[in-house]
Formats: structure tokens, C-alpha cells, sequence
């Protein structure tokens, strides 16, 4: 077995925490686990890239180019920027949520959010557009999208590890009072699955 998935998102959006998760899980499962984050220059808000490789005899913790079984996109032009990560024939969920950068906000560039989409249907056909942060919203916490994000991921064929033990690992790893809505959360964002 060897599984390498690569998690993109905006600082503040849990993409670090859902990489120790799967990290986790795939420990719990018996396998041996690398992880490694390229974290931008600002805390919230930058640009961060979470790698997490599972299997025998790993090389290292970065995920190649043209490697990656899975892509997890937690915000839509950050799972372009990623894409190069994704192997031919690899899946990719992507949050069509947008956070948008400071540079459109004063006006010195533009967001297309229909381009984005559309670049990535093309680029990656089958790709699955979730709204994450609306699922969350709907658990009962917003906090909770990179979570909807792993429970969509659970659904995947091929992976180092089981929908439950994925689950385990949310629970084992997020603070007690805050459990019983990852667990909602996780099993919505499972559901979400079934529309793409």
C-alpha cells in the first residue's frame, strides 16, 4: 500500500489539523505515516499546503509532482494552485468556498470564481465540488469544514485506512466538548459525497 495525499487551503481553515488526522488514522491502521506543511508567509490567510504520505519504505514527506492519489482543495484557487500535485487519474474534492485575497479587495486584481470552476472541471474531470463551510454551518459550526472535508474523503475508494477509523482519529484528536459536532459534521460531510 501507498497513499499520498496533499491538502491545500487558506491559513485558518484547519488544513494543518485535518493532515494530523489522517496522519493518525492511517498510524492506527498499522501503516507507516510522513507528514510535512509549506505554510505561507502570513499565519491566516496565507497560502498553506499539507502533505501526508502513508505506506512502506517512504522516501520522504513532500509529495511529488504528479504523485498525489487524492487532492483535498479547501478553498477553490488554492486547489489550483496544488493541481500539479495530483497524479493522472487521481481524485480531488475541492471546498468551492473562496476566501478572497487582499489584492482583489483593493482592487488590484479579480477573482473569477466561474473560471476557477471551470479550469478545474477541465483539468480534472469527476472533480467534486463540495460547499463545506454550508454543511459545517449546518452541523451547528462553521469550524468544522475541514472535518466535512475528511468525512467526504472517508468515502473514497483505496484508502490506508476505514470511514470509522478516520472518524476515531477526529474524535481522539479534537477537544471533548467539541466531539459529538465533528462527528456530525464528519457523517454530513460523508453524505455530501453521495451528490457528486
Amino acid at each position: 500500500m501507498k497513499f499520498d495525499l496533499v491538502i491545500t487551503g487558506v491559513g485558518g481553515q484547519g488544513t494543518v489539523l485535518a493532515s494530523r488526522i489522517v496522519a493518525r488514522a492511517a498510524m492506527d491502521a498499522g501503516w507507516q505515516v510522513r507528514t510535512s506543511e509549506t505554510i505561507g508567509m502570513a499565519q491566516r490567510e496565507g497560502c498553506v499546503v499539507s502533505h501526508v504520505r502513508v505506506g512502506e519504505n517512504l522516501a520522504g514527506a513532500l509529495v511529488p509532482d504528479g504523485r498525489a492519489d487524492v487532492l483535498l482543495g479547501f478553498e477553490l484557487a488554492e486547489a489550483v494552485r496544488a493541481l500539479a500535485k495530483l497524479k493522472a487519474g487521481g481524485k480531488a474534492i475541492v471546498n468551492e468556498d473562496v476566501i478572497v485575497p487582499t489584492s482583489v479587495s483593493v482592487g488590484l486584481s479579480r477573482y473569477q470564481v466561474q473560471d476557477i470552476r471551470e479550469y478545474l472541471e477541465k483539468e480534472l474531470p469527476g472533480v467534486c465540488f463540495l460547499r463545506a463551510s454550508e454543511v459545517a454551518r449546518e452541523a451547528g459550526n462553521s469550524k468544522t469544514a475541514n472535518v466535512v472535508m475528511l468525512g467526504a474523503l472517508s468515502t473514497l475508494p483505496g484508502l490506508p485506512f476505514s470511514p470509522e477509523g478516520l472518524l476515531e482519529a477526529v474524535l481522539k484528536t479534537v477537544p471533548s466538548q467539541f466531539r459529538e459536532i465533528n462527528r456530525k459534521a464528519f457523517e454530513m460531510g460523508r453524505r455530501a459525497m453521495g451528490v457528486c
